[in-house]
């Protein structure tokens, strides 16, 4: 099982694969890896950024459609011009996604690293 670590522990468990038997080399490589897998992995897959991208662009799409709807389209929604209000309102919601994801972004979690530097054994198990 692999555990989450603070700075201050992924150094203690850097050293304790360094007394197991890994190469500084390797210790540097695996932290370095797993952080950069780890944020990656945060980027990708932050839905702010994916819900926010697709209600801006239909929120464009229909306030441009509301801008030039016609009478008759205005008069079956009953004198509202539907698509002007609702893509006003999807853009509203989309740019305040984006702007979370601006003001907040993801915090990365801490790499994790192999269960043999928790434990303090060694690469093959020793």
């Amino acid at each position: 099982m692999s555990e989450q670590f603070e700075p201050e522990e992924r150094a203690e468990a850097a050293e304790r694969l360094r007394r197991a038997g890994y190469s500084e080399a390797d210790v540097q490589r695996e932290v370095t890896e797993l952080e950069e897998k780890s944020q990656t992995a945060a980027r990708i897959f932050d839905l702010r950024r994916i819900i926010g991208g697709l209600f801006v662009l239909y929120g464009v799409i229909l306030t441009i459609t509301g801008l030039t709807d016609g009478d008759a389209e205005i008069d079956k929604a009953q004198g509202i011009n539907i698509n002007l209000w609702t893509g006003l309102g999807m853009l509203a919601l989309g740019l305040f996604f984006l702007a979370w994801l601006w003001l907040r972004p993801t915090a990365h979690p801490a790499p994790t690293l192999p269960p043999e530097a928790v434990e303090g054994r060694g690469p093959g198990g020793e």
